[in-house]
């Protein structure tokens, strides 16, 4: 896929997100956690990642039932792997974990920002 057709494609998931990447992406904007910028469907290294910060490296991945395919699975693990050749640290959640358990994730997504904070000698 060239530049410009994942800029596009982008483009159309920012349009589209689902329902509960839009429920995370109210927590996230606005730098409402720990005044850290995310960007939403970030292209990065060939892939587009649901949400990321720049600054201390995250990507955040909401995944659906499309993802205990096998395959999918595959895809994931590999994807992952390039991410982190990258130095991008991923954390994953469930549909349904973003949506009924708001309140650990956002407490979760908070413990990996000081983690990487640390780590990367920010703030």
């Amino acid at each position: 896929m060239s530049s410009n057709d994942l800029i596009e494609k982008c483009r159309e998931y920012r349009k589209n997100l689902t329902e509960a990447e839009a429920a995370l992406w109210k927590e996230l904007r606005a730098k409402k956690i720990l005044g850290y910028k995310f960007r939403r469907q970030h292209p990065m290294g060939g892939y587009i990642l649901d949400f990321y910060c720049a600054e201390v490296r995250l990507a955040i991945e909401v995944d659906g039932s499309m993802h205990q395919d096998q395959e999918q699975i595959e895809y994931d693990r590999h994807r992952s792997s390039n991410q982190a050749e990258m130095d991008i640290e991923v954390l994953r959640f469930w549909n349904d974990e973003v949506l009924n358990k708001t309140g650990s994730v956002i407490e979760k997504i908070i413990r990996k920002i000081e983690q990487q904070e640390k780590e990367l000698g920010c703030n």
